[in-house]
């Protein structure tokens, strides 16, 4: 539910607020607005990373029901939301809205309050704001009206809702008509390509840094082979170790752990484990034989094809039992998302500073093929910190794209067309996103370099594509 009232409410965002701006700021503004999306992200990866992983943050209601570190992660992700809510009360109605629904008198207190305030901030606070003529938008629902007064409740519900879906359907097609068709077929290109590239690289990119860990952690197995321990008590850690062929009579695993850690064809004979917490480890093609389980996380499947000879097992605890504290990997995916969603905000404050000066355009398409190129280098990338390094500047250049798409998008659809438009390639984009992560999940862990190239290529060829759109800076909004 929240994703589909999130995806409702950001073109029309950027709908309203287009209405009131001045056509020499506009850029500006309508980027600083962009920035504010990237300050959520940054503040919800930093609640992430701060919160979630310590799951001593937790209370529970009765025995059944138990708050997690997750829960109050997400009770803190609502408060802007709230905030949201209330803010709105204070804002003025979109003058078209009430045009639209024949308020003429309200549409015209808030255009004037809209040039006066811009006029103020021209430095011309004696201009008067006069209006020649209104030109009402064309009404589609007097069937309504007839039926109001003859027919049935039922029967106004469905003219009501079929007018209504009408016209939704109207104003979608007239995306596509004279003299816009061109400019949708265009745009719905670039949100393709750009989304597709960068939620597709950007949602793996921990995995790929997982992948190198796993690989640098996997050079430095430690191999034991035909070990023969006895009457030995362990009560110390195991990481990261093979054990092969060895043989284990009357030993004790007491209150340890063990950590990626491999049993292979060994024989463990009149052993006690007691209190093992355990994380990527598993016993292949082992005997057990008059051996005790007691209070571990040795569930069925950490034994791969291994027998059983007069074992018991008492209090397995199943599940999930490893802390974040055990588990360095969580941490530095949590690391990586915020460093990623922290890099974007200079790339935000440049994109602001520079829309109205250099041009639309020039920013998206020079934007979108550095980022491309950015992204082609990082499968030159060999180590976690020069990937990270890569990624930050990929975020970096790529938010420029995103806020000048945003930006043109808004300026090439007139008022009545604004928010269906932007909502039509918002849902393409975030279809993008999605066909972009199941294509780079697939190929993610078979390498690298394809993802890679794919969203380089993808990049390079959106951002050529934007650059055929017309210039939007001196127009004024239709």
């Amino acid at each position: 539910i929240s994703p589909f009232r999130i995806g409702g409410a950001v073109p029309t965002v950027f709908s309203y607020f287009s209405e009131v701006l001045a056509r020499e700021k506009r850029g500006e503004h309508l980027s600083w607005l962009c920035m504010f999306w990237m300050i959520g992200g940054i503040y919800a990866s930093a609640m992430a990373w701060a919160i979630i992983p310590h799951y001593g943050w937790s209370f529970s209601m009765g025995s059944a029901y138990q708050f997690h570190s997750w829960r109050v992660f997400v009770i803190v992700c609502a408060l802007p939301c709230v905030s949201s809510v209330v803010a709105l009360t204070f804002m003025p109605e979109s003058p078209r809205f009430l045009l639209e629904i024949g308020k003429h008198d309200e549409a015209w207190m808030i255009l004037k309050q809209i040039h006066d305030t811009n006029m103020r901030a021209r430095g011309q606070p004696e201009k008067v704001f006069t209006v020649n003529r209104i030109k009402t938008p064309k009404q589609i629902d007097e069937l309504i009206e007839i039926e109001s007064d003859t027919g049935t409740w039922y029967r106004r519900c469905f003219v009501r809702i079929r007018t209504e879906l009408y016209g939704i359907w109207l104003t979608f097609m007239r995306c596509f008509n004279y003299p816009v068709k061109d400019n949708t077929i265009k745009l719905t290109t670039v949100w393709f390509t750009l989304s597709f590239g960068y939620y597709g690289l950007s949602v793996w990119f921990p995995d790929v840094i997982k992948h190198l860990q796993s690989d640098e952690y996997a050079s430095r197995v430690k191999l034991f082979r035909n070990e023969e321990v006895s009457h030995f008590v362990f009560n110390f850690t195991l990481e990261n170790q093979i054990h092969s062929s060895g043989e284990y009579i009357n030993d004790r695993f007491v209150m340890m752990k063990f950590k990626s850690v491999t049993f292979e064809d060994s024989l463990f004979k009149n052993c006690v484990f007691e209190d093992i917490t355990s994380l990527n480890t598993y016993f292949r093609n082992c005997t057990f034989v008059n051996t005790t389980f007691y209070n571990t996380d040795l569930e069925q499947y950490k034994f791969v094809d291994s027998d059983f000879i007069n074992c018991t097992f008492f209090h397995i605890r199943t599940g999930c039992q490893i802390s974040f504290d055990d588990d360095y990997s969580a941490y530095w995916i949590y690391f990586v998302n915020f460093l990623g969603t922290l890099a974007v905000l200079p790339g935000n404050i440049v994109s602001a500073l520079l829309m109205d000066r250099i041009g639309r355009l020039t920013m998206l398409g020079g934007s979108m093929v550095l980022s491309g190129i950015s992204c082609f280098f990082l499968w030159f990338g060999t180590s976690e910190s020069m990937m990270i390094g890569m990624l930050c500047l990929y975020n970096g250049l790529t938010i420029s794209a995103w806020n000048s798409l945003d930006v043109i998008t808004v300026e090439l659809y007139p008022t009545d067309r604004r928010a269906t438009g932007f909502g039509f390639l918002n849902a393409l984009c975030k279809a993008a996103a999605v066909l972009g992560n199941l294509i780079f999940g697939s190929l993610v862990g078979i390498t690298k370099a394809i993802p890679i190239l794919l969203a380089s290529t993808v990049l390079v060829c959106g951002g050529l594509v934007g650059l055929r759109l017309p210039d939007t800076r001196t127009q004024v909004l239709m």
